[in-house]
């Protein structure tokens, strides 16, 4: 492809994931999981490049396909929001589960767009890279890197909490944030969230999440203000957090973290929520409290008694709420 054509090799960052046709039975949430920006777009017409039947269908019939087999594999919930023509693809905007989630489906129907996936089956799979080594130490640094909106940090954390009540005495875990995409209301609740640490303590915050993350009633609210003011006011109350002093705290003090926090993220390359990362290497792990804790305990130089306790192993649902799900899924934003 040439520049006359508006792109350029050294602008392609990575190459995109090849998804089987199977990974996506044992895995659905991975056909929401793409929230594309304007560099993966570019990468996306570079890759499929000669790649297209040629023959162009129309962005209702195209649209139309692409929500019919992403509710069939989800098991139902998909509805479309949206849809406009890119150019190269056609941009499908789909909610499910109370999240407006942007997919794309090349323009002759054949293939939703995570790498290629046929929607008749036929699919090319990835391959698989060898995961680092997790080094040991005496008490592990462990980071869930999140989008305080993302429906699958969200999962993560919901399936963090128990694991932090457990071995929070002996590891140091952490939530980081990274950003905000979806929006300035991220930003926002990141900051709130920082705010709740530096003023109440770790203890203060994972609390606060147990009660943010499940309240599904919060997740209706997309960030609204007034909306959230009818629910976070009750989870103060319930905590004995300073709504005041929280909100002052994010004024003056918590970009500053906030930037820092983002900072590292970057540095280490990491730019998807969630990422889970032990003594600086990430780990891939199923979204289950037992799971986690096994990563975690697998970290330390010996360890402690507290591993040896069984936690759950039954995942809950992405997005707010408390329901359970089938699958501990992979998916992530960004």
């Amino acid at each position: 492809m040439t520049e006359e054509q508006g792109i350029k090799t050294e602008e392609v960052k990575k190459t995109p994931e090849i998804v089987s046709h199977s990974a996506l039975k044992t895995n659905p949430w991975i056909i929401v999981s793409i929230i594309l920006g304007v560099i993966v777009i570019v990468l996306l017409v570079f890759s499929f490049r000669g790649g297209f039947t040629g023959n162009v269908i129309s962005e209702k019939t195209a649209s139309d396909k692409l929500v019919n087999y992403l509710d069939n594999q989800v098991g139902g919930g998909v509805t479309l929001v949206s849809s406009k023509d890119t150019g190269s693809l056609y941009e499908v905007v789909v909610s499910y589960q109370g999240s407006n989630i942007p997919v794309y489906i090349t323009k002759d129907g054949k293939y939703f767009v995570q790498g290629a996936v046929a929607l008749s089956g036929d699919s090319t799979t990835s391959t698989d890279q060898t995961p680092k080594e997790v080094p040991k130490s005496d008490k592990p640094k462990v980071e869930a890197f999140i989008f305080s909106y993302c429906p699958y940090g969200l999962q993560f954390e919901k399936a963090l909490l128990p694991v932090y009540d457990l071995l929070k005495n002996k590891a140091d875990i952490n939530i980081v944030a990274i950003g905000a995409m979806h929006g300035e209301f991220e930003k926002t609740e990141s900051l709130r969230q920082i705010s709740i640490q530096q003023l109440y303590g770790k203890d203060k915050l994972f609390a606060y999440l147990k009660e943010f993350d499940t309240n599904s009633n919060i997740g209706s609210c997309n960030g609204d203000d007034a909306c959230l003011a009818k629910y976070l006011p009750a989870i103060y109350t319930k905590l004995g957090i300073d709504k005041a002093k929280v909100e002052d705290y994010m004024k003056t003090s918590a970009e500053a973290i906030y930037n820092a926090q983002g900072s590292e993220a970057s540095s280490l390359g990491i730019s998807g929520s969630p990422t889970f990362v032990i003594n600086g290497v990430e780990s891939q792990v199923s979204r289950t409290p037992e799971a986690i804790k096994e990563a975690v305990c697998a970290a330390f130089t010996t360890a402690p008694s507290e591993c040896s306790k069984n936690l759950s192993t039954s995942a809950t649902s992405a997005g707010f709420g408390t329901s359970s799900s089938s699958s501990s899924s992979s998916a992530s934003c960004g």
